[in-house]
């Protein structure tokens, strides 16, 4: 009857990270719960320690859908999708689509409940901290992977690493500060 759900169970056979050759392969269902953990982190870090009020349950569930278009789109790796702004806009109108397509195979009395996390409020304080949240999985996804000994993504990391910094976002540099030094140690070095 209704295939929502049976398209988001794609998420999980959609790999990221095409163009890159990856030690570990990441989907984006992966990713999405990836995305949220950090989201929820950097929520409360912003609520509890920096003074803030974002919707805390809001940014997670805004970060397990953040994605969601690309069950039908599939993932455009970053380089191409950020290459020049009509490429920009239309890949965004592309995910607009299909995120709208999604929606409509919901029922009425669902589709509401839905929509404010699949086709969110950009400008929004809890849209903009899964942002953050997404460059941060991406610059951990490079730190594993430099530190599994894939070279290919050195340049990745740094760059994404200064982009983190050139946000000023405290939540995100305690973030940085805090937590992603704990990427780097091996499991014996975690206990």
């Amino acid at each position: 009857m209704y295939k929502f759900f049976a398209f988001l169970n794609r998420m999980k056979y959609i790999k990221r990270w095409s163009l890159m050759r990856s030690v570990r392969e990441e989907n984006i269902m992966e990713h999405s719960q990836q995305v949220a953990v950090i989201a929820h982190a950097l929520a409360l870090l912003n609520n509890k320690i920096f003074g803030g009020s974002v919707d805390v349950n809001s940014v997670v569930l805004l970060a397990q859908y953040h994605e969601v278009g690309e069950v039908i789109t599939g993932d455009l790796p970053t380089p191409i999708k950020y290459f020049n702004p009509e490429i920009k806009s239309a890949y965004k109108d592309l995910e607009k689509g299909a995120s709208e397509r999604l929606l409509n195979m919901l029922p009425e009395t669902l589709k509401g409940e839905y929509e404010r996390y699949i086709l969110p409020d950009e400008n929004s304080e809890e849209y903009k901290l899964v942002k953050c949240a997404d460059r941060l999985a991406a610059y951990l996804k490079c730190v594993e992977e430099v530190k599994a000994g894939n070279s290919e993504f050195k340049k990745a990391k740094t760059s994404i690493g200064n982009e983190l910094k050139a946000l000023k976002r405290p939540e995100v540099d305690y973030y940085l500060k805090e937590f992603a030094p704990a990427y780097d140690l091996s499991l014996d070095e975690l206990d």
